[in-house]
């Protein structure tokens, strides 16, 4: 059987084609479209006329894929940007009479909960609480877990682009920003600096995004190869302090140039960097590790599980 998931995230939309056997699955294809649904709009609740049509012409190409490939099964989820636009709803029937695909908008906590899946997969998390952290163009997702269960876990509207339009009003962003954004983190993050204190997690684990990139710039910096089916990437928390200072003083241009960036991430990896930052000194993390599966791989993992189920029953 061969499954697509189609991730419409707030600022790229993921495309993964899985061909499922015995309870397993291989990713035969997987595409990623920065569609910036959120940009000049997210912080208003609406998404503009130009990112609805952007939206649309990247799941018309992506139906053209599924149709290609022959996929049994599309399953659809929409994030932050949708489900919190007034006219999120509307887009969503648009996908549906424009292309035939049903869109599942999904909550902050299960977006939360199919991260952890995707990371759990993708990693051996451990005994110990892991602080995992995915960080979206809409929304932040913070999972306090271990291998065997999630212990606490939450979603805060305050994702990168966000905090781009909020308070990256220079390029380099400057310390006054900086510290703006850092007091509004401070205010946003208080359920999680408690949840932390309960737990004590001491490893930060990302998932996907940023932290790919994060990892990309570690690896090409030092001449470390990428194995082609790896899917925890390549990170320590030096490496992170040395990237991050790099980042802080360079423009856009300047950022597009360092080996492992890439377009996607370029405007938002500043503002995710800072959080990353505050979020490291605030808890005293004491390692940092990087998962290559997030919310996509998650759904699939219990898209695959509730077929399993049907299938039993």
């Amino acid at each position: 059987m061969r499954i697509a998931v189609i991730d419409m995230g707030t600022n790229t939309f993921h495309l993964i084609l899985v061909e499922v056997a015995n309870d397993d699955f291989r990713i035969v294809f997987r595409e990623k479209v920065a569609v910036k649904i959120g940009e000049k709009g997210i912080n208003h609740g609406m998404i503009t006329d130009d990112a609805i049509d952007r939206a649309l012409k990247t799941l018309g190409h992506f139906k053209e894929i599924i149709e290609k490939e022959k996929a049994d099964q599309v399953f659809a989820t929409a994030t932050s940007a949708i489900r919190n636009a007034r006219n999120g709803n509307d887009l969503v029937q648009k996908i549906k009479d424009q292309t035939g695909i049903e869109t599942r908008i999904i909550s902050g906590l299960q977006e939360a909960e199919y991260i952890y899946y995707g990371v759990k997969r993708a990693l051996p998390i451990g005994k110990m609480p892991a602080l995992i952290m995915d960080i979206g163009g809409g929304s932040i997702e913070f999972i306090i877990g271990t291998d065997s269960e999630i212990l606490w876990k939450q979603s805060f509207e305050i994702g990168g682009q966000r905090m781009v339009e909020k308070f990256q009003k220079s390029d380099p962003i400057t310390n006054e920003q900086i510290a703006s954004l850092k007091g509004y983190l401070e205010e946003n993050l208080e359920e999680l600096f408690e949840a932390c204190t309960t737990f004590h997690p001491k490893t930060l684990i990302g998932s996907s995004g940023t932290f790919d990139t994060l990892s990309d710039i570690y690896r090409l910096t030092n001449g470390i190869e990428k194995a082609e089916e790896e899917t925890e990437y390549p990170l320590t928390l030096e490496a992170f302090e040395l990237i991050y200072s790099d980042l802080l003083i360079k423009t856009r241009a300047q950022r597009l140039e360092i080996p492992g960036m890439i377009p996607l991430r370029v405007d938002m990896i500043v503002v995710a960097c800072v959080l990353i930052d505050f979020i490291i000194s605030q808890l005293s993390l004491e390692n940092i590790r990087v998962s290559a599966y997030a919310l996509k791989e998650g759904v699939l993992l219990s898209t695959l599980h509730s077929l399993k189920k049907e299938s039993a029953s």
